[in-house]
């Protein structure tokens, strides 16, 4: 398994519980600052417009975070619920009500004023409708990639430090080569470096902003959003590290280890823009901190999943697209049962071209301007 992020480590931890012998590598501690499994939070939420396969997927993570909880004995969910913010009485936020209702998922249209109740401060005149969620929330991305690692090792899995390089079937890690039954290529924003006839993914700079605010901004009560349309998320004020804003279009592309990863004034100026628009008492909230994350990402944001083409026990995955953390662990056993049993996954997860899809994450699927 090489890549101890949220996709590798929750898969070699699935692997080791099923009974394999598994060796996790990394060139970099799990958590790491450099991968788009580190940083603070990430939201896990049902919703997905009409793709109910991710609603389930989601569902089943979920499960499987409160079970990692009772394990770890660390506090991994923060439980505030996510709303939606609808612009139009039809569209991705009234596509998910009907998918989340048909999957007897918990959810609640509101109104705009009801919408607005669920924060401090609020302005909603543009909002069709609030899709509130309130089995979501946000999940502390580091402290669970860390935990989730750890708990492999403790269960049997051998972590090596290490560059890994692809060497047929198997992996060469600084010089000494291992070998397989099974390699799985885990690697997140280096997944397209390393196989780049394959894999096609599309690694871009993204940036994640923080502002200070007063208490009442406390996750929770204060919930998680997502502004489909607007191309913004964020969530309240979690452990103390202010209220998080990101802007959603896709950013430059960007190389994760070379590239430079000073935060933008650009990026930050965005960011406040909104935050005025949107929760007007915050107009004026100080910046506390900021940081670049990579996504990895595919032309219809579905992941990727395949063996190599011309290695059948090599698989490359990744492609979590901006919206791939949340399923780790159930990710893991999806692949895990797809390894075992000998088959293929989902058509949706092939290598090859893909043509754009709806957005899985936000409607920022364009490329953000270069100046």
């Amino acid at each position: 398994m090489v890549g101890a992020g949220i996709f590798g480590g929750s898969l070699a931890r699935e692997l080791v519980e099923r009974g394999w012998d598994v060796t996790l590598v990394d060139r970099y501690p799990p958590g790491h600052v450099r991968a788009a499994s580190g940083g603070e939070t990430r939201l896990i939420r049902a919703a997905h417009g009409g793709e109910a396969w991710y609603v389930r997927s989601a569902r089943r993570a979920w499960e499987q975070w409160l079970e990692l909880e009772q394990e770890t004995g660390k506090a991994l969910l923060v439980r505030c619920g996510v709303v939606w913010l609808a612009h139009d009485t039809e569209g991705w936020e009234a596509d998910s009500e009907r998918v989340l209702r048909a999957e007897g998922v918990p959810t609640e249209r509101l109104t705009p004023a009801e919408t607005a109740e669920l924060f401090p401060s609020f302005a909603g005149a543009d909002l069709a409708f609030g899709l509130w969620e309130p089995e979501a929330g946000a999940l502390r991305a580091r402290d669970a990639t860390q935990a989730i690692a750890a708990l492999a090792q403790a269960k049997g899995v051998r972590f090596v430090g290490g560059e890994a390089r692809p060497a047929g079937d198997g992996v060469e890690v600084d010089g000494a080569r291992l070998d397989a039954d099974v390699v799985v290529w885990a690697c997140g924003a280096w997944l397209a470096g390393l196989f780049p006839d394959h894999a096609r993914l599309r690694v871009t700079r993204q940036e994640v902003i923080h502002f200070g605010a007063p208490i009442e901004w406390s996750t929770p009560p204060t919930p998680a959003w997502v502004d489909y349309g607007a191309a913004f998320y964020g969530v309240g004020d979690v452990d103390g590290r202010g209220v998080k804003v990101s802007p959603d279009l896709e950013g430059p592309e960007f190389d994760p280890d070379r590239d430079d990863r000073t935060p933008s004034e650009q990026a930050a100026q965005t960011a406040r823009d909104y935050l005025g628009r949107r929760f007007p008492a915050l107009a004026d909230a100080p910046l506390v901190f900021s940081r670049v994350c990579p996504y990895a990402l595919t032309s219809d944001t579905n992941f990727l999943i395949a063996r190599h083409p011309e290695r059948q026990d090599v698989w490359l995955y990744g492609g979590g697209s901006g919206h791939g953390f949340k399923h780790g662990p159930a990710l893991a056993e999806y692949l895990a049962g797809v390894i075992e049993g000998g088959g293929e996954p989902d058509e949706r997860f092939a290598l090859g071209e893909r043509g754009p899809g709806q957005s899985l994450r936000t409607a920022g699927t364009a490329p953000a301007p270069t100046n």
